[in-house]
């Protein structure tokens, strides 16, 4: 056992242990639990948490910034102005530095239609004006189409934006024909 002054009270009881720091009115913290016998240490548990918080305060252990997903729901039938409306949301979130989950739902006989919403998905993401990389194509899950997308520098996101601007172009003539 040691007192609050760090001084070494050497093999005692419990009870007498705890009997000591209620009379200093401290509080009485295990700090070598694996020790045989254990090593207990007399102390205010509250300010040592709180020197604790304050030192890394101090020193400055960044912790890293929680990235949060936002998800945007566009619907099989969702018109372009909402699409237009849905699309400046997800661009907030992007340059908020947002990780955006986009979800395409297909609803019964929409879902025979999966082709149809993935091209839906493709436009939505050309609406876009914020720069992006996706996390990998969009996938099929049992309610539709998503895709994970997040903010990225300028120059990569220009030239793959164009490039999936020019082929939603093309699918939408040749559905037009």
């Amino acid at each position: 056992m040691i007192d609050e002054t760090g001084k070494q009270l050497g093999v005692m009881k419990l009870a007498d242990a705890l009997g000591l720091a209620k009379e200093h009115d401290l509080d009485l913290v295990e700090v070598g639990p694996t020790a045989k016998p254990p090593i207990v240490k007399v102390m205010d548990y509250g300010k040592y948490l709180y020197q604790k918080a304050k030192q890394e305060k101090k020193s400055g252990v960044a912790r890293p910034k929680e990235l949060e997903t936002k998800t945007v729901r566009v619907g099989f039938k969702t018109g372009v102005h909402d699409l237009k409306f849905k699309a400046k949301k997800a661009d907030e979130f992007l340059s908020e530095g947002h990780l955006v989950k986009l979800e395409l739902t297909l609803r019964g006989r929409e879902k025979a239609l999966a082709h149809l919403g993935k091209e839906k998905l493709a436009l939505f993401l050309t609406m876009l004006a914020t720069p992006y990389t996706s996390q990998g194509e969009p996938r099929r899950s049992p309610y539709g189409w998503v895709v994970m997308i997040q903010k990225t520098k300028q120059a990569q996101h220009h030239e793959s934006h164009e490039n999936k601007q020019i082929a939603v172009e093309t699918n939408q003539d040749n559905r037009k024909e």
